[in-house]
């Protein structure tokens, strides 16, 4: 009787066995297509995530940058080897909206014609001053701070000013120039 018991027992785990080498591929094979499933759903909501952030994108450009008020100030530089631009300040009515400090990278690309947007932002209709204070090293090794005004005029739409920065021998002394792009 222990024999037959033995038997049974063993025949038991060899339909275990059996049935577990059958269920775990059919299972492997349905976790393998869920998995594909969820990574196909994954991929989908990628793209519709991506595709509101650049509708988000540009509903906050149209209100935080009405194209109707809207002031952009662009930077050049005009005497490329002349000045070794340090940093420039830009005021709109008395009030601070830009600084920035030049790298190496970007004093190059300015001199090597570059233009960099200096501000963008809401100004009302009417008239108005920007003040902009640059501070360089000339081409014969002065340090120069120099404060430059402009008064302009708001009209509805888009302005677009360009301010550019020149130095000319003999005194490289820096000269600021606003012109209005079109």
């Amino acid at each position: 009787m222990v024999g037959i018991q033995q038997l049974q027992s063993g025949r038991i785990s060899l339909q275990k066995v059996i049935s577990i080498a059958v269920l775990v591929p059919v299972l492997l094979a349905a976790k393998t297509s869920v998995a594909a499933g969820l990574d196909e759903e994954l991929k989908e909501l990628s793209a519709k995530v991506a595709s509101h952030s650049e509708d988000v994108l540009a509903l906050e450009q149209k209100v935080l940058h009405p194209a109707n008020t809207r002031l952009a100030v662009f930077l050049t530089l005009q005497s490329r080897d002349a000045l070794d631009l340090d940093s420039v300040e830009l005021f709109v009515n008395g009030q601070p909206v830009a600084s920035h400090l030049y790298s190496d990278r970007e004093r190059t690309s300015l001199e090597r014609g570059g233009i960099q947007q200096l501000f963008t932002g809401n100004l009302e209709n009417g008239e108005h001053e920007l003040k902009t204070v640059i501070t360089a090293r000339s081409a014969d090794d002065d340090f120069v701070r120099r404060e430059s005004t402009h008064k302009f005029r708001k009209r509805p739409g888009v302005l677009r000013l360009q301010m550019s920065l020149e130095a000319r021998a003999p005194d490289y002394e820096p000269r600021v120039s606003f012109v209005e792009w079109e």
